[in-house]
């Protein structure tokens, strides 16, 4: 074999060969060949990219958001037929792209100013200490699905663009023409005359038959087909009220306060005003004006420097390490001499002094006794836990090893997807895991040990599926014979207007029209876009047809209630001079913000024809575990834009 490997290497195919796949490394390079194997990347904008992982923590964001909204589980599933998933994909491609053309034009954030943000961000400091702590900034992003890597690139992001965006508004005002022009639309006056058509004016249709219920049902079989449905064992361990029944000693609360004795600690704060100087002769000016008594902002103002004020922070919280050390070796009220900090020349003035405080161990007990509790619990639920896994590795089922660990196996459903029963309550005891667990099993099998939530943990065997179906007809009968008697109702009711409206076009008046169905005629007088909506008497779409029409135009509209009308617009008149004034002026800021957005959506679009974007939703559809149906798609074939979400429509509509 290798023989004859080596016989083909020197033959003149394998030359040709060989030069063509070299000839390929120069022209494609050898980095895309790999990169292409081996990205992860969702989006790919300049410089910048997404991982499929960071795609997921950021659609787990949104779907943590959209279940609270609608107050059930919204599926992978449910978000690609709905379009999120390809609309949330643009919406990170286009920010990626505004921050690479910003970071082009130079529009990058100072170190000092990421910094402020982050000032303003209590979370991410020792409520004790007031210290900044990297391990609590970590934890609480994580709560968000977010890094801090990730979250310093939004911060910055947000930082430019907060710019960018104060550079485009900055004297922005909408020309008055646009103001004038917004105006008379809104204020055009419409003479309408019209008349009804009601249910007096057909022939009610009759109860439909088996045959045409069961065309029906076909027809909305998308709306009528009832979900699947799944009936699960699950194990769930959690803390029990007994295992909170601990004795603690004073040994292990003593061990515990030593421990904790450095964080429980409250040091010494003190709030304060830093005032920079340009240079040492501007420093005493400062100091003079402030043992004065002067006030620290109107010191600053008049140097034209930004004061730093810190409120109640202990010294670690001080920026400038010098500074700190100088400003609390200072007495309450004190000024200090100017101080050559590491960030520059300043001067400090002590507005108020807190005094630190060592808590002492009865101080804080039933707080350590409430953590060694926990704690205790914890390794119970971890015990219990254990000795489930053991018992299901060795062969166990699930229900034979909830039965060794000493955990009841709870019977749930049937249930849907989204946590419904079949009458369509929420069923109690479920989660978006435990569903999202349950619904990735086959029939019979039982899935690993998860954890629902910090703490606690489960385990779900599926027992039985109820694939979709349309519902027996003699179950839905009733609704759907309402909903095809309604249908056809509006069937009859357009094309009796329609009729109607025929007749008024070939040049019946509208009077005689409406007479021939016993009907009057009403005449709507002075109609404009901006009261339009007050009219109870005239429908949505009669009013959108009536403001889309010429003058002598006939038209057939719903009306408010169930029925048509037949309506002919008489004349159209512009509105009063003095209101039009009137609306442009007091129109013109909302111009103006609606030419920002303008402005903003134009920048945006400008990025991602600048900026190389691609978009690979194959791969961010497998990462939540879909199947991949939609192409890649690049710079040349810009992606789609998502559809609207769909909504549950009653067969009769």
């Amino acid at each position: 074999m290798l023989a004859a490997v080596r016989a083909f290497a020197k033959s003149w195919v394998a030359a040709i060969l060989i030069g063509l796949l070299i000839i390929s490394f120069a022209v494609f390079g050898m980095s895309d060949i790999l990169r292409g194997q081996m990205s992860t990347d969702v989006v790919t904008a300049g410089s910048r990219s997404v991982s499929a992982q960071q795609f997921r923590r950021e659609y787990d964001l949104w779907r943590q958001q959209a279940e609270q909204q609608v107050g059930q589980p919204v599926t992978p599933q449910m978000a690609a037929e709905n379009g999120i998933i390809s609309g949330l994909l643009n919406e990170i491609a286009t920010r990626e792209a505004l921050a690479v053309m910003l970071g082009r034009m130079g529009l990058r954030p100072s170190e000092d100013q990421v910094t402020a943000e982050l000032r303003n961000i209590p979370q991410f400091f020792d409520q004790i200490s007031g210290r900044f702590d990297p391990a609590l900034m970590e934890q609480t992003l994580s709560q968000s699905g977010l890094t801090p890597d990730d979250f310093l690139t939004r911060v910055r992001d947000q930082i430019a663009q907060q710019h960018f965006a104060a550079g485009l508004v900055a004297g922005l005002r909408a020309p008055r023409a646009y103001g004038a022009l917004n105006a008379m639309v809104d204020l055009e006056q419409r003479d309408l005359g019209y008349f009804q058509v009601g249910l007096r004016d057909i022939e009610p249709p009759k109860p439909p038959t088996d045959a045409q219920l069961k065309a029906f049902m076909e027809e909305n079989a998308e709306q009528l087909r009832l979900p699947e449905f799944r009936v699960i064992s699950l194990v769930r361990f959690a803390p029990r009220p007994e295992d909170m029944q601990v004795e603690v000693t004073d040994e292990q609360l003593q061990e515990r306060f030593e421990f904790r004795r450095d964080t429980l600690s409250q040091p010494e704060t003190r709030s304060l005003v830093q005032i920079p100087a340009r240079d040492a002769a501007a420093a005493r000016q400062i100091a003079e004006r402030l043992r004065k008594g002067e006030d620290p902002a109107a010191v600053a103002k008049s140097l034209n420097v930004e004061p730093v004020t810190y409120d109640s922070r202990p010294k670690s919280a001080i920026a400038d390490r010098k500074v700190a050390e100088a400003a609390f070796a200072l007495e309450d009220g004190a000024v200090s001499d100017p101080i050559q900090g590491d960030l520059g020349l300043a001067v400090v003035k002590v507005t108020d002094v807190t005094p630190g405080r060592e808590p002492t161990l009865e101080d804080v007990r039933p707080m350590l006794e409430a953590e060694i509790r926990q704690d205790a619990a914890a390794e119970k639920v971890y015990e219990r836990t254990q000795a489930y896994e053991d018992a299901h590795l060795g062969g166990a089922s699930l229900t034979e090893a909830a039965q060794t660990a000493g955990v009841p196996v709870l019977t749930l459903g049937p249930v849907t997807e989204s946590g419904r029963d079949e009458e369509g309550r929420p069923v109690e005891g479920v989660s978006p895991q435990i569903l999202e667990a349950a619904f990735d099993l086959a029939e019979g099998a039982e899935s690993d040990l998860a954890e629902l939530q910090r703490g606690e943990y489960f385990a779900v065997k599926v027992e039985r599926i109820t694939p979709p179906a349309l519902p027996p007809l003699e179950e839905v009968k009733a609704d759907l014979t309402r909903f095809w008697m309604q249908r056809e109702i509006i069937r009859r009711l357009e094309a009796k207007g329609d009729e109607l409206a025929a007749r008024v076009r070939e040049g019946e008046s509208l009077e005689a029209v409406a007479s021939s169905i016993g009907a009057r005629v009403t005449r709507a007088a002075a109609l404009d876009r901006a009261t339009a909506q007050e009219n109870g008497q005239l429908s949505d779409d009669a009013l959108m047809k009536t403001f889309g029409a010429k003058v002598g135009e006939v038209f057939r509209a719903r009306d408010v209630q169930l029925g048509m009308i037949v309506g002919k617009l008489d004349a159209i008149r512009p509105g009063d001079v003095e209101a039009v004034a009137q609306a442009t002026e007091q129109g013109r800021p909302q111009m103006a913000m609606s030419l920002f957005r303008d402005l903003a959506a134009s920048a945006s679009a400008a990025a991602r024809e600048e900026v190389k974007v691609r978009i690979n939703e194959e791969r961010a559809r497998a990462e939540l575990g879909l199947d991949p149906e939609v192409p890649e798609s690049g710079e040349s074939e810009p992606a789609a834009k998502a559809p609207a979400a769909k909504a549950p429509a009653e067969p009769a509509k």
